[in-house]
């Protein structure tokens, strides 16, 4: 009876340790990698009229806790945390000052609402307000 337990008790520890790592390289996809904006929720305008010519790109990168990117017009960069599926974004720093029409504050309103994250089954990036998918990314560099 007592290795019946103990062999549960082992099975249990291993399960719960391969389910912890299992998450963990989940969220290692999103450091490191350029990612392309393809979608974005709560504009009236539709997707290529806010991005015509160049779509939003971001990075993660994790050593440095520094997000960068291009909003479509002008470069950008912040800082980040992430813990678990939370992130949450520091304000903009400096950035070019080029109008390029409305994606650009579409774009950096909808970053400041995003407090959880997610990779689906097809590796795309899901920047979300809740369980709601604001900004859905493709991966351009890995």
């Amino acid at each position: 009876m007592k290795n019946k337990y103990n062999l549960i008790l082992s099975f249990l520890d291993l399960f719960s340790v391969s389910c912890a790592t299992t998450k963990d390289t989940r969220n290692n996809d999103l450091f490191d990698k350029t990612w392309e904006l393809e979608y974005i929720s709560g504009t009236r305008i539709a997707f290529d009229g806010l991005y015509p010519d160049k779509k939003p790109v971001i990075t993660f990168n994790k050593s440095t806790g520094m997000i960068t990117g291009n909003n479509s017009c002008n470069g950008y960069s912040a800082n980040f945390t992430v813990k678990g599926d939370s992130i949450a974004t520091g304000e903009p720093g400096p950035a070019t000052l080029m109008y390029c029409g409305e994606g650009e504050p579409q774009f950096l309103k909808m970053m400041k609402k995003i407090k959880t994250f997610s990779i689906d089954q097809e590796g795309k990036l899901n920047l979300k307000f809740g369980e709601v998918p604001m900004m859905r990314f493709r991966k351009i560099i890995d």
